[in-house]
Formats: C-alpha cells, structure tokens, sequence
C-alpha cells in the first residue's frame, strides 16, 4: 500500500524543481536555436528566390535580344535583297555575305552573354545552396 508521508511532497517538490531547471537551461536555448535556424533557412530560401527571378529576367533580356538581332538581321537581309534586284548577282552575292557576317558576330556576342549569365548564376546557386546545407547541418559539406 502506499504511504503519503513527507518523501512524496519532497519528490513533488524535485520533480517540480526539475521542470523549472530543465526549462531555463536546455528547452528555452534549443527552441531560440531552432527559431534562428528557421530564421536563416527563410532568408536563404529568399536569397535563392531572387536569384532564381535575377536569372529568369536575364534569359528573358537575353531572348529579347536574340529575337531583336534576328529581325535586324532580316531587316538586314530584306534590304540587301531589294538592292540586289537593282545591282547586278555579284552585288547581291556581297550583301548577303555581310548580312550573314553581321547576324553570326551578334548571334555569337548574345550567345557568349547568355553563357557567361548561366555560368555566373549556377555557380552563386551552388554556393548558396551549400551554405544552407552546411547551416542546416551544422557542419560544413
């Protein structure tokens, strides 16, 4: 059977104790560095975000460029075209060569931009998408 005597109060006491003791110095700090944790992983999931809509305006900025240097270049070709039925074959010759010339060099100038902006954006994806883990882990990768 059991005896209510003064050791029941004392483990009540003890236990009650414990709670207050175990609150302050392990739940409060474990919830704090969970909230910065939380904290962190939405600034970077932030971060990623803008440089995720940074790299979609680029590529818009880079299709827009291509399509406008595609029909300057057929601008180009329409005009060569409409001269060289007035001038002879060997004048409609050299202006398409130009033509041509002057749409690969801006082809080749918009597709190095374009490469150089996916490289620049995959390497910062890279390292940010490390740094989380790293953050999220507590060690590095």
């Amino acid at each position: 059977m059991i005896t209510i005597d003064i050791t029941v109060i004392i483990q009540i006491i003890n236990i009650l104790l414990l709670i207050v003791v175990m609150n302050a110095v392990l739940y409060r700090p474990v919830r704090a560095a969970l909230a910065k944790r939380k904290e962190k992983v939405a600034e970077l999931t932030t971060a990623i975000e803008t440089f995720k809509k940074n790299a979609e305006l680029r590529k818009e900025e880079i299709s827009r460029k291509l399509n406008d240097a595609r029909s300057r270049a057929k601008e180009e070709i329409d005009k060569a075209k409409g001269a060289a039925q007035a001038s002879t074959a060997e004048s409609l010759a050299q202006v398409r060569q130009e033509a041509t010339d002057s749409k690969n060099t801006q082809l080749s100038e918009i597709k190095k931009h374009f490469a150089e902006a996916q490289q620049q954006l995959s390497s910062q994806i890279e390292t940010f998408a490390s740094e989380m883990a790293a953050k999220i882990l507590g060690r590095s990768i």
